[in-house]
């Protein structure tokens, strides 16, 4: 299919980067288990060994399947192209390799999944990278981090576990401002809910593993470019900007414009870090973004009804959702998220961390996982779990308080998980 901007999202996320197989006329995208190509002749494999042509070499750099996807997800963002990768940690450090170096940092927001916060916090050092940890409701703060040696600014746009939504538009107006690129995790939102090209995200980063997919059964990642940065603005980003030893001097920016960093991360990227991503995870999650418009409208009802049910429980304290009238967030939702608000928020439980524990292990429908985004409906103890490495300030800091629960609502029948809830908060506070 030829996507244009006629084309609605109901309609890309079933055809958009998928023709029928040349070969068999196989209406469903093949899975093409295969490591590698046979080339046409000597000179076809110079050129692709060149960049000069664009096809498929080995499948560690690209798959028919996986470029399928990559070019199915940059069509729902809006974006110049994406690249697909073994997992979603493994696409934030796909999309920070071009950027970084040693002794260069991250502004990110403080709310961030705990292995986010982990990956930044401890694991980036390692390369000589670091991050500095920042309240992004606090404009003056985000922008008072930024230093000569910061190359990206790093959020979520409903930020897990706590459900909070980001003032997308205030950050990249700094990022601009600074002359930076703003990169922003849409795992929790996917492009149904939220676009952040539109409120001047330069990068988007997913864990395909969730809402993508869908259905709990594989990993994946995605980074997708805007391709509307000036990547030789400013000489912050030489992988970019100047020329590139392994490939004869060739400067990604000037010769590929606004695919540059989507053509940096799949020759040099892929190619060294080697996190690519199996053909038929890729497979699994194209059938799952088939039907994400439709799912992810029922997991916002759901979540409304949840969520509503339980700020009027006696036995809650609150409840962080962005969708409740009560939420700070509230008033962000119809310019950043304006078709709901999401399925994923904190609730917390009166009683306090012992509570919370045996409310986890009260619940029957719910199923108690480290996962979110799945069609079944998940609860999760995040400070004992997902946040558990963090300190308690960073917990409370990141919406992962001891005394809270996360829910990831699934599209079940709204009664029965509030009967489910109800059950197992009896259990939990008797």
């Amino acid at each position: 299919m030829s996507e244009t901007k006629t084309h609605g999202f109901d309609t890309l996320q079933i055809h958009a980067g998928a023709h029928p197989d040349p070969a068999t006329g196989a209406r469903q995208t093949p899975i093409y288990q295969s490591t590698a190509y046979v080339f046409r002749d000597a000179d076809h494999a110079a050129a692709l060994f060149n960049l000069q042509e664009v096809g498929y070499i080995y499948s560690r750099l690209t798959n028919p399947t996986v470029s399928v996807l990559a070019e199915r997800i940059a069509a729902l963002e809006g974006g110049a192209g994406a690249v697909c990768c073994s997992s979603g940690h493994a696409a934030q450090l796909l999309a920070l390799f071009p950027l970084m170096g040693p002794g260069l940092n991250v502004v990110a927001s403080t709310r961030l999944y705990g292995g986010t916060i982990t990956q930044f916090s401890q694991t980036i050092k390692r390369f000589g990278w670091s991050a500095t940890f920042v309240d992004f409701d606090d404009l003056d703060a985000v922008e008072a981090a930024v230093d000569d040696n910061t190359r990206a600014i790093f959020c979520e746009s409903i930020a897990n576990p706590g459900g909070y939504i980001t003032d997308l538009d205030a950050i990249a107006a700094i990022a601009d401002k600074v002359g930076l690129p703003l990169i922003v995790d849409n795992t929790s939102a996917t492009p149904y809910l939220c676009r952040p090209f539109e409120h001047g995200a330069t990068l988007v980063v997913h864990s395909t593993t969730k809402y993508l997919t869908g259905n709990g059964t594989v990993t994946g990642g995605c980074v997708v470019d805007s391709g509307t940065f000036d990547w030789s603005a400013s000489g912050k980003f030489p992988s970019l900007s100047a020329p590139e030893p392994a490939y004869h001097g060739l400067v990604f920016h000037e010769a590929l414009g606004s695919m540059a960093f989507t053509f940096h991360s799949i020759a040099i990227g892929l190619r060294d870090l080697g996190m690519t991503m199996n053909p038929q995870g890729a497979h699994y999650t194209l059938m799952g973004i088939e039907t994400l418009s439709l799912r992810m409208q029922r997991h916002v009802e759901n979540a409304e009804r949840v969520a509503k049910w339980l700020e009027a429980d006696p036995r809650v304290d609150f409840v962080t959702y962005a969708g409740l009238p009560s939420s700070p967030y509230f008033d962000r939702v119809p310019r950043i998220c304006p078709k709901g608000a999401g399925g994923l928020f904190t609730f917390a439980v009166k009683g306090g961390y012992e509570a919370c524990m045996k409310l986890v292990d009260s619940v029957e429908i719910f199923s108690h996982v480290a996962n979110l985004g799945d069609t079944r409906s998940l609860i999760i103890h995040s400070a004992s779990t997902t946040h558990r490495q963090l300190s308690e300030a960073q917990q409370v800091a990141a919406g992962a308080a001891p005394n809270v629960v996360r829910l990831s609502i699934g599209i079940e029948d709204a009664d029965d998980l509030i009967a489910d809830l109800d059950q197992a908060l009896a259990k939990a506070t008797a």
